[in-house]
Formats: structure tokens, sequence, C-alpha cells
């Protein structure tokens, strides 16, 4: 039997008034995920627990089938592990977004203009050359997400994330540690604003002590890989011992390489590995971005470029079952993250499922069920 996991990264949303009151979900043209639901089962599950922020750090966690409420510290000392940044006992790190904020005090763009990650790279090194030192050190990652590693006392803080503020006045951080940070994001103006780009200054957040995860295969007696382009989710992966697939192509954008992570999936599958995680981040930045053309774009790419070839590739493999839920909502009216219940979905290659419509709407009657659950159904007959 082999497994897959797809997770079309914050694709639930709500009920919008340019598609005639449906989500994008229901608006997209999606046969081959109708398809599937037809012959699967649907519900929902909350990849959010109560209290927690809303974040692909959080959900991601859940569709491993790790409780976050058990396994959680910070999204940022995730994504350390998945640059390779190894945290001491005594050092915390902070995701650091290149960010646009006006004149105002408005967080005009949460993602900076989304620089190149050469030229955000280049960005990340002067800051580390002006600003770094004395236990505070800069790391570059892609496009506009990157890290900073700091001492254990600048933990305690209360940040904003910066996808939360869009279009609306900066939070800044308050707590013991606010001082240290908000000093930091003023000098880094200078600094970010000298290379002529979209973004001006650096925003701190997601802090955390490094995590300890159980590895993948001894929790669910299945070796496991995955492809990614977000840090976030290939620290995860590193956490938890699964294998980190890199495909070229995957930009974390609009733009990503969907045949070549469908692609990376089947050969792992085919090379032995007996589960794959296929994340793919187009939907959440759509939403983000309030932009319902290309949600309902990226929705369709998924089903046309992924699920279509994958379940033939699939089949010829033998038999298979699949798991598709987000790990949050990202509705394109709000412009950021939700705690509320995604609809999931699980298939496989024998059908016979009770059936069913995969849509918010579709599974609003069922029973929310914890996130970190369904790894355990989607594995059941193991």
């Amino acid at each position: 039997m082999k497994y897959v996991v797809c997770v079309p990264d914050g694709c639930a949303d709500e009920p919008v008034a340019e598609l005639d009151g449906r989500t994008p979900l229901e608006a997209a043209s999606m046969p081959v995920l109708g398809a599937l639901a037809r012959r699967g089962e649907v519900g929902r599950a909350a990849v959010i627990p109560d209290g927690m922020a809303p974040g692909s750090d959080v959900g991601n966690m859940s569709i491993l089938g790790y409780d976050p409420a058990r396994h959680h510290t910070g999204r940022a000392p995730i994504e350390a592990a998945g640059r390779g940044v190894a945290l001491a006992s005594d050092q915390v790190a902070y995701r650091c977004n290149l960010v646009t904020i006006a004149d105002d005090g408005t967080m005009v763009d949460f993602a900076g203009g989304h620089p190149g990650t050469e030229e955000a790279a280049a960005v990340v090194s002067a800051l580390q050359e002006e600003l770094g030192g004395d236990g505070v050190r800069f790391h570059a990652g892609v496009q506009y997400r990157h890290l900073l590693v700091a001492p254990s006392d600048w933990l305690e803080a209360d940040c904003v994330p910066p996808h939360d503020l869009s279009g609306r006045p900066a939070v800044w951080p308050r707590g013991p540690a606010a001082p240290r940070l908000q000093a930091l994001m003023d000098a880094s103006r200078s600094v970010v604003s000298s290379f002529g780009l979209a973004t001006n200054q650096v925003w701190l957040w997601g802090q955390g002590r490094a995590p300890v995860l159980p590895p993948f295969v001894e929790r669910h007696g299945l070796t496991a890989a995955l492809t990614t382009a977000v840090d976030l989710i290939r620290g995860l992966g590193v956490l938890a011992g699964i294998e980190v697939v890199e495909v070229p192509g995957a930009t974390g954008w609009y733009d990503t390489d969907y045949e070549g992570k469908r692609d990376a999936c089947l050969d792992s599958l085919a090379a032995g590995a007996d589960l794959f995680l296929i994340h793919i981040e187009a939907t959440d930045e759509a939403g983000h971005a309030g932009d319902l053309g290309e949600k309902v774009a990226a929705l369709e790419n998924w089903d046309r470029r992924v699920l279509g070839p994958l379940t033939e590739g699939l089949d010829a493999l033998g038999p298979w079952r699949l798991l598709l839920l987000p790990d949050h909502a990202t509705p394109v009216a709000l412009r950021t993250h939700t705690s509320d219940p995604v609809p999931w979905l699980l298939a496989d290659s024998e059908g016979g499922g009770p059936g069913g419509t995969y849509s918010e709407a579709g599974v609003a009657p069922a029973p929310v069920v914890p996130g970190h659950e369904l790894m355990g159904r989607l594995i059941q007959q193991h």
C-alpha cells in the first residue's frame, strides 16, 4: 500500500460575493477532486487546536500526526531546522520577514514585494554585517522569508504575524524583549531601504526554542518523504526524520512547478517510500493577496496538473490511499489565516467510500475531528 498526503495550503475559504456566494473550492473546476470525493469519504478537521494561532506550523504538524498542543514550541525554530540552523539550549529563533511598511505605519506588504531569493540574500547579508553580533545572527531563506537567531532572553515578547496586518496599522512587539526587537527592526530600515527594492525593513515574529518530534517512522511505522518550497514544512520533515525531496522549480508562489512536485511523489513511492506529502503554497499566497482569481486558478492547477496524473501514476504502483486537506483556511476577504475547521478527503484505489462533496458547505454537517488524528485514519489499514 502506498500513501499520499496532499496539502493545498490555505485553500479553505468563506463564501465570496464575486462568486455568487460560493467559495473558491466550490467555484473552481476540479473534476478529479470531485470524483475522488464521490467515491471516498469527506469530513471536517480542527487542524488548529483551541487557543493556538492559526498558521502552517501548527496545521502541518497536525497533518503529520503530531498534536501541536504537545509538540509545538514556535514557528521559527521549525524553519530553522529546515534551513539546517541548529539552535543551542540558550538560543531562540525568530522568523524575519522582509516587509513594506508605509510612512504612516500601515503594513503595505507582509512579503516585501516578493523579492527574488538571490537579491533577498544580499539584503540579509548586509543586515548581518551591520546589525549582527553579540549572539544575534541573520540567516537567509527564500524570497521574503528569513530567520534571526538570538540569545534566549529575547524570547519573551508578543509579536503579531505580519500577514495578519495586511493593509492595517502595524502592531509592534510587546513584552520584556520588545525593546530589543523594536530597536533591531527600526535599525533595519536604513539597511534594507538602501537596496532600492519594494521592501523597507524586517519584521520579527514566530519565535521559539528548538522542538523535539518523535521520528515519523517510529510513530507510524512507515518511511516517508515530502516536497515543499517552504522552509517551515521542510523543517517539520527534518525534525520528524522525513526525507525532504527538493524540486528545482518549486518557488512557493503561483508559478511553482506542480508537475515537478507530482513526479517527485511518484518517483519516491516507486523507489520504496511508503508515504509522500505534497505541499503547495500557491492557494495560501493568493488568499493573503486577496486575489480571488489566482486562488481559483491554483485550485484548478492542483486538479489538472497534480491530482489527475497522480492518481493514474498511483494506479500503476498498486493499492493506494490518499488524504487531502489544507493546513488552515486563508479567506481572500480577510487576507489572513483563521482557525475554522477545514474540509478533508480520504480516498483510495478501491473506492467504496460513503461519498460526498469536497467543499466547506459539503462537509458542514460532519462532526469536527482533531486534525492530528487523520494520519491514523489514512494508514489504518497498514
